[in-house]
């Protein structure tokens, strides 16, 4: 188990770094449509648009994602529910 971990700690340290190079992609990439849009309008406007942007789709994805979870939690509270039920069947089983 060892020897595959000192096999495995090198992987994982270039899936780490290119985690932090990829947000450094992002970071360049945000700042290249800060620029574009620099062209046709002022400077301030154009990082203001590209965050309304970055925070329209933060706000779909938490949506959804908040849907996903939702989604996940009534089977969850009915088993709650259905255990309740069961409990009390068995004691006036008795």
């Amino acid at each position: 188990m060892a020897q595959k971990g000192r096999i495995a700690a090198p992987g994982l340290g270039m899936i780490g770094g290119a985690g932090v190079v990829g947000l450094m992609a992002a970071g360049a990439l945000t700042a290249c449509a800060i620029a574009a849009l620099d062209t046709a309008m002022e400077l301030w406007l154009a990082a203001l648009i590209v965050a309304v942007v970055y925070a329209a789709v933060a706000g779909v994805l938490a949506l959804q994602g908040r849907n996903k979870v939702q989604e996940a939690t009534p089977p969850a509270q009915q088993t709650v529910e259905t255990l309740k039920e069961d409990v009390e069947w068995a004691k006036t089983r008795k």
